[in-house]
């Protein structure tokens, strides 16, 4: 073994060491590696590198991979600017670079002086100029020689100017205590005239160039003419002779003579009011902008304002402060350091056409930018633009992240102002864009939940509060507590946002199984994607619900904070039922607010204020159980049974509000919400056990409802919702009860299968409240007689009617229903109650006001009155509130509601009593509003939807009357067409959860043929008569199709019923909560808000769902034996439906634009190979082709608009070429649909698709010209300008593809073009003319002569003519010299 080297050892050891190891042939312990030089590239370098990848290595982003030096190394400027190119010649950059004299005086340029004037020296009185010494100068100009440390060259200079009377600078400065000369203001909004007429003389000439000895006045003189020149000019005129000016001088030099201006034009009192600089609106999301006060401005004046107003530098008398003799360092002023000290000038709104950042103060009021305030309101600071008061939005987003306390408390505090406002649409008039969406797009929900999180409580506490702000309406919820006894008004949609996403690219492509589920996509997504779709769900998914929990139960914060929290909370349930069952199941929430703020038991308030809720009961925290309640059965059953709610409603329930040692109004919205929640509880068939518990309370509740009495009309209010929310209670019992036999029965037969237990509660147990209320019925309406009470009255009438329905409505279904006594107490309450209420003036008021209050009629009282964001849905209710009382506690709606609701009731059992009830239908003010509510398009939207729903109610109640009149009133039955017309509107309107509603007015009004009295008053007649005047009769007239249509109609109704089989679940779910069978129902939530429950084209369903089925699979070519069982009576009941719309309902489908009709029509083509051609169909068929050709139909067909469901027109016709090519047979029908897309008017590509790659056909399109229901000159006018396509025309006339026996309407389409295109005299492009050279040339030399002579002699287009078109005799002299021009022939005696 080798020894190691030894310090002692000589070299020759060393050497004699070396060759024994490499003569062992030993491997070296260290081993020599030549680092690359990666400056140089060395090719090691990449394989270093290559290397170095392979390791893990933790690199951090944006940093450099080497320290950088504290001393910035040397650079050369002249070696960055030195640019070198690979592949050029060493010789030449040599030679570029070379200094040598020889090389440098080489590159002398003489200067061309050939425009250079002459001018001869200055006459002087001495021989010889006069020699500058340095003394004398100085002793002229000691007393005026600028202050600083200048080169003796430069103080000459100065001198001599000064002595020539270029320098013009202000002699007074050398008086102020500071020997700094001043610079003046600038005022950027005159012209340059008027900055000229407040100066002395020119401002940059001098006149030194004159050659002359007076220059000076020679320089004033011109000056002078120059002023009475710009005086004799107009504003504009000075203006545009600016522009011109500016245009061609260079900007350098126009930024030189602006300086050159600025630091000599005297001071003025611009001063005082500098210009604002204008912040760049489009650097940030945040920078909100003020909408321009004055819209007309010159680009000048506003480059001019933009100039930031100059200044004079500070003097020691402006000082706030005087500087002291013994103050150490102080003896000299520094104006620049002081400038700070100095007021701010006073704002002032620039006139431009620019934009200006909004600034709020602490209210969050937006501020005028040229409102001067005070400093002391503390609304100045040093940013941006110090001279104006106020924050913006950005400047508030910096300030929230303060390490201060008090700033960021402020900037959340501002924040939450700003939404309050924002919400309410205070900025709509003075902002551009949305407030909400920027903020939100800026990341205002994440600010929020940092701020949630902040130690300092007072900044935690404006957090809360922004977030009420930003998720809470006031107005909304006072919306839905005012809808709540309304018919079904506990059931809301939930406030889910309506934007659908896009499906992923990833997933295309992949197998059902492959693609990932709707919860894996939402776990992928990150909490900003998530909050940029949904605001709520994003504030769930960042832990929010955890951060409000450990607010309540550890910080324990302010009566604010926890009334903020418990709205947030409000808000969060309505948004869907996952959200409500999130914060079930949020660990301890609940707990904590019904241990806290719904006690049992607690000691009062000492003060009207207390300084803490804790221990005393709040009435949002029973309305936040309530709405939790609402999401779900099994919620409301957690709450019953988990939480502990039975006990809380009995204990809210018994107590009177009197006795809860409360506030009044507090007391009494705590006793109103138990009521609420325990009807909501009532509504799922629960809590029926605590209602026999509490019966004598309840009855003795009821019996009191009749003597409302109450300090203020504020607690009368109260005391009216808490009388309602009884009878809501009682109301939902009742059909409680009423569905227990109907359970029993439903259980002993289920065997085996599921069937929900029948509740406690049986009908004995409800039928004392009946007399009870009836009693108050008729107390209210002989309330309404009197002024004092009326209005308490119409407040409480909609709650007893509703009770007294659902009692007879349940009652009729029972086992112990006596018909004889229940038809006597109908005729009684008729007499006594209804017929006195209809007639009574208070509810001819109400009708009157429908049209004036109809969202319906007037969407303009749907739109939102604040700011929405799509992410953030609300109802918007401020704006309906404000310009209509159809939201509000005096609505009317719910009373005409609930009267009709009785009504129908009420003549389902006793059909007797119908006549009475006419009056209503016959009024004025109900006609009236049903005519307007014809040609309505309410859109559908979550600010429209809650109230749209209650008026369909209305709509749906007054025509279901309508419709048993009609039979049984002549006077009812001359309205029938208007009822009818109604009935279609209404179908096409109604919303999610309303299904029954759709399915009963299809079941019972749309199809009845007393609501079509046009089958029996002579119609039919007279559109057959309207069909003589068609030529070609080779189907029946229209008159027959409509009698045997209206023969129909209960078969064509069971065709509907049957395409809409797949809304059964929907029907039978809303039918339950129509009929009021609690039992039954899942949630009072109703189903997301997606649009209305049918489509606007349904009249076509069957079509539509025929070519589903079979077209779509099989191509199109199943013949009518193949079809499913059925398909031609379901074809053919759908266009028998169509055409009675199409002839006496045509205002129904107007929702449904001309191209998609003919593209729901041509599924009859395509469904099946043969079913065109079936009799019925084809006939029906060809009676709605005539309809959508007509004039004003033709017109209003745009085939350039995609249809509903369709990516173009051009695709649908695509597969029309081939299905006609393929089994059309050369039917005239589905010809006719061909030809309608050739029109002149229409797109090139679907010409150039049959002429290109379908020609074939031409051979079986056999439409004659009589059969084509278009004008002919649809299609040859104007000329056609598609050189292809006309090369396509001629190449199918010369191949003998078209002829006029095969295909005569193209024959003349092709002729009629081709004609006017080679004999046009149009200036054209070398290629187009080469073309018409070309035709015309092909053309003479035809030895086809007849097609040559239609070539040539073509004259008009003749739909009735034998050829389709007229010719000349002859050709014209024209057409004859161009022809002779081309060929260059000559033509005799007209033998062509």
């Amino acid at each position: 073994m080798l020894r190691r080297p030894k310090p002692t050892d000589s070299e020759a050891d060393l050497l004699r060491e070396q060759q024994e190891l490499l003569a062992a042939g030993g491997q070296s312990t260290v081993t020599v590696v030549k680092r690359p030089d990666k400056r140089r590239g060395d090719a090691a370098a990449a394989d270093a590198h290559e290397q170095e990848k392979q390791r893990d290595v933790v690199t951090i982003e944006d940093l450099p991979d080497e320290i950088p030096t504290l001393t910035p190394a040397k650079k050369s400027r002249f070696k960055q600017e030195r640019v070198r190119f690979e592949d050029e010649d060493p010789e030449e950059r040599l030679d570029r670079h070379d200094t040598h004299i020889s090389a440098v005086l080489s590159r002398i340029i003489e200067r061309d002086t050939s425009a250079v004037p002459v001018s001869l020296p200055c006459i002087t009185g001495t021989a010889f100029p006069k020699v500058l010494r340095r003394s004398v100068v100085e002793s002229e100009r000691q007393e005026r020689a600028p202050r600083g440390r200048k080169s003796i060259f430069a103080r000459q200079i100065a001198a001599q100017r000064s002595l020539n009377g270029s320098d013009t600078r202000d002699k007074s400065s050398a008086s102020r205590h500071v020997g700094f000369s001043p610079l003046e203001s600038m005022e950027t909004e005159r012209p340059e005239s008027d900055v000229m007429d407040r100066v002395g003389g020119p401002l940059l000439l001098s006149g030194q160039g004159l050659g002359i000895a007076n220059s000076a006045m020679e320089t004033m003189k011109i000056h002078e003419e120059n002023q009475a020149r710009l005086q004799a000019m107009s504003k504009s005129e000075i203006l545009e002779e600016q522009r011109k000016l500016l245009a061609q001088l260079d900007p350098r030099l126009v930024d030189f003579v602006r300086s050159r201006k600025a630091q000599r034009t005297p001071g003025s009192e611009s001063s005082s009011s500098p210009v604002q600089r204008l912040p760049n609106s489009s650097s940030t999301e945040l920078d909100h902008i003020i909408k321009a006060q004055e819209s007309q401005r010159d680009t000048m004046e506003e480059e001019d304002e933009n100039q930031l107003v100059v200044q004079p530098p500070i003097t020691e008398e402006e000082l706030p402060i005087k500087p002291q003799k013994e103050w150490l360092h102080m003896d000299k002023v520094e104006p620049e350091k002081l400038e700070w000290t100095r007021d701010l000038p006073a704002p002032r709104m620039l006139s431009t056409k620019k934009a200006m950042q909004a600034r709020f103060d602490f209210a969050g009021t937006l501020i005028p930018p040229n409102k001067d305030l005070p400093t002391h309101l503390g609304l100045h600071h040093h940013g941006e633009e110090p001279e104006l008061a106020g924050y913006s939005l950005q400047e508030l987003f910096l300030l929230s992240r303060s390490q201060l306390n008090q700033q960021r408390n402020l900037a959340v505090s501002t924040l939450a102002n700003v939404l309050t406002k924002a919400r309410a649409g205070e900025f709509n008039s003075s902002l551009k864009g949305s407030i909400l969406s920027s903020l939100l797009d800026a990341g205002l929900l994440f600010l929020l939940r940092f701020s949630l999180d902040d130690g300092v409580q007072g900044v935690m506490s404006a957090a809360v509060h922004a977030l009420r702000a930003l998720l809470v309406s006031s107005d909304d919820e006072e919306c839905l507590d005012n809808a709540f006894p309304w018919l079904l008004g506990m059931a809301t949609f939930p406030l889910l946002p309506t934007a659908q996403e896009d499906e992923d690219e990833e997933d295309e492509g992949l197998d059902e199984a492959l693609k990932e589920t709707a919860k894996e996509k939402e776990e992928k997504k990150t909490d900003h994607d998530v909050a940029r779709q949904d605001v709520v769900k994003g504030f769930l998914k960042m832990q929010g619900l955890h951060r409000l929990r450990y607010i309540l139960e550890v910080v324990r914060p302010s009566p604010r904070v926890v009334l903020d929290i418990l709205e947030v909370l409000i808000r969060i349930a309505r948004h869907s039922t996952a959200a409500a069952i999130q914060i079930l199941d949020c660990p301890r929430l609940m707990d904590t607010v019904i241990s806290e703020f719904l006690p049992c038991s607690w000691t009062p308030a000492a003060s009207q204020a207390p300084s803490s809720l804790y221990g005393l009961p709040i009435a949002l925290a029973m309305k936040l159980l309530r709405v939790l309640a609402s999401a779900g059965r099994h919620a409301c059953a957690r709450i019953l049974n988990s939480l502990g709610g039975k006990e809380l409603l009995s204990r809210f329930v018994v107590v009177e509000p009197s006795e809860m040692l409360l506030e009044a109004g507090e007391a009494l919205r705590c006793s109103t919400e138990a009521l609420r929640l325990f009807a909501v509880a009532a509504g799922y068939g629960q809590a029926c056990s605590l209602y026999m518990d509490l019966y004598p309370v309840l009855v003795k509740r009821l019996q009191a409802g009749n003597r409302p009495c109450a300090s203020s009309e504020a607690v009368l209010f109260l005391e009216l919702d808490r009388i309602r929310a009884l009878l809501v209670l009682l109301t939902q019992v009742t059909q409680t009860a009423g569905c227990h036999e109907e359970l029993q029965r439903g259980l002993v037969n289920a065997q085996g299968t599921e069937c929900p237990p029948p509740p406690p509660v049986l009908w004995s147990h409800v039928t004392g409240l009946q007399p009870t209320v009836i009693s108050s019925l008729k107390g209210c309406v002989r309330a309404l007689d009197g002024s004092s009470q009326m209005s308490s009255a119409l407040i409480l009438l909609p709650s007893y009617l509703l009770y007294v329905e659902a009692y007879y409505s349940q009652l009729c279904v029972q086992s112990s229903f006596q018909p004889v006594q229940c038809l006597q107490e109908l005729e009684s309450l008729t007499s006594d109650v209804l017929l006195p209420l209809i007639s009574h003036q208070a509810m001819e008021n109400m009708t009157s006001s429908f049209r004036s209050n109809s969202v319906i009629c007037n969407p303009g009282l749907s739109a939102p009155g604040g700011e929405v964001v799509p992410s953030l849905p609300g109802l918007s209710c401020s704006r309906l509130m404000n310009s209509s009382t159809m939201a509000g506690p005096n609505s009317p709606l719910p009373l005409p509601t609930a009267l009709l609701y009785l009504l129908n009731t009420i003549t389902s059992i006793h059909k007797g009593l119908i006549k009475k009830f006419s009056r209503l239908i016959l009024s004025d003010s109900v006609l009236s509003y049903l005519q307007s509510c014809i040609g309505a398009m309410p859109s559908v939207s979550h600010m429209s939807s809650w109230i749209l729903r209650h008026e369909h109610h209305l709509l749906y109640l007054l025509l279901r009357l309508a419709h048993k009149l009609v039979p049984v009133e002549p006077e009812v039955a001359k309205h029938a067409s208007l009822f009818h017309q109604v009935s279609l509107a209404l179908l096409s309107w109604l919303l999610p959860g309303s299904e029954y509603l759709a399915h009963e007015l299809l079941s019972v009004t749309t199809f009845s043929h007393s609501l079509l009295p046009e089958g029996g008053c002579g119609e039919p007649e007279v559109a057959a008569l309207a069909e003589l005047q068609l030529k070609e009769r080779t189907s029946p007239a229209v008159g027959a199709l409509l009698c045997d249509a209206l023969n129909h109609l209960p078969s064509i109704r069971g065709c509907y019923l049957t395409h809409l089989a797949h809304m059964e679940p929907s029907v039978l779910s809303s039918r339950d909560r129509y009929l009021g069978r609690t039992p039954f129902i899942s949630s009072h939530f109703l189903p997301e808000l997606t649009g209305p429950s049918l489509p606007s084209d349904w009249p076509f369903l069957p079509l539509i769902s025929l070519y589903e089925r079979t077209g779509w699979s099989a191509g199109g070519g199943q013949q009518v034996e193949s079809l499913p069982a059925g398909s031609v009576q379901s074809a053919t009941h759908c266009l028998q439906w169509l055409l009675v719309l199409e002839s006496w309902r045509e205002q129904a489908l107007t929702a449904v634009p001309p191209v998609a009709k003919l593209a729901r029509l041509a599924c009859v083509f395509l469904c099946s190979s043969d079913l065109f051609l079936e009799r019925p169909v084809q006939e029906l068929t060809w009676a709605l082709f005539r309809r959508l050709t007509q004039p004003a139909q033709l017109e209003a067909l745009d085939l350039g608009s995609a249809p509903p469901g369709l990516a173009s027109f051009h695709d649908l016709y695509s597969a029309l070429l081939v299905q006609y090519e393929a089994v059309s047979f050369g039917d005239p029908l589905f010809g006719c649909f061909m030809l309608l897309p050739l029109q002149r008017r229409y797109s090139v590509t679907m010409r150039l698709a049959m002429f290109g790659e379908h020609v074939g056909m031409l051979r079986s399109l056999g439409v004659s010209l009589q059969q084509l229901p278009v004008p002919l000159e649809k299609f040859t006018s104007p000329m056609e300008d598609s050189l292809p396509l006309l090369r396509l025309y001629f190449r199918a006339l010369l191949t003998g593809a078209l002829k006029r026996n095969w295909c005569p309407v193209l024959y003349v389409v092709a002729i009629a073009h081709l004609n006017a295109f080679i004999f046009s005299q149009d200036a054209v492009t070398e290629e187009v003319e080469a073309a018409r050279r070309s035709l015309l040339r092909t053309t003479y030399y035809l030895t086809d002569e007849v097609l040559k002579n239609h070539l040539l002699l073509f004259r008009l287009p003749q739909q009735n003519s034998e050829l389709g078109f007229s010719t000349y005799e002859q050709l014209p002299p024209i057409r004859a010299h161009r022809l002779e021009s081309i060929v260059g022939t000559e033509e005799k005696g007209g033998e062509r």
